[in-house]
């Protein structure tokens, strides 16, 4: 598929943990930034809700939006899984890399760059880690983990950051 925009630099991953941040969030996105929508723990009914509303601030807002997990109508694309539209993975090392790669990812998260909330304990890759692995794609490398504007500033190899807590804060 050949996409007539630039894949978006900024990234929102949504949350169960960020309650009413999710609408802020949404709110400081620059127009053209993506939104991985997740939500994983939502009962489906509720998920599907929640997405619709979503849905409808994204498109308002000229924003990309990709679902992860169980599938939702109206969404640009996919994470994590094949589907139609865009396609990201999330990544850990350089062998989970080359297998998005090979699965036809458009684009990846690499995570987890620095200490986060998200998987408190993980080892993160730190600056240099994720410039090594991030070099060797082939794909765009969205830097995750722990990130905001000023870390993502001075990390080399990514194409742009995503966050949760940056976004909701």
């Amino acid at each position: 598929m050949k996409r007539r925009q630039p894949l978006p630099r900024l990234w929102l991953m949504t949350d169960e943990r960020q309650g009413d941040g999710l609408w802020r969030a949404l709110e400081r996105l620059p127009r053209g930034a993506g939104i991985v929508f997740r939500h994983y723990a939502l009962p489906r009914r509720e998920r599907a809700a929640l997405f619709a509303k979503v849905r409808r601030i994204a498109a308002a807002r000229g924003l990309t939006l990709i679902v992860a997990g169980a599938p939702l109508p109206g969404g640009g694309g996919t994470h994590g899984r094949a589907g139609r539209g865009l396609r990201t993975a999330s990544v850990h090392n350089l062998r989970e890399l080359k297998a998005a790669e090979r699965a036809g990812a458009d684009l990846v998260f690499l995570s987890p760059v620095y200490p986060t909330r998200s998987h408190p304990g993980a080892r993160p890759l730190g600056p240099r880690r994720f410039a090594l692995i991030a070099h060797q794609a082939k794909v765009p490398v969205i830097a995750l983990g722990g990130m905001d504007a000023a870390k993502a500033r001075s990390l080399g190899g990514a194409y742009g950051w995503a966050g949760i807590d940056a976004w909701s804060a």
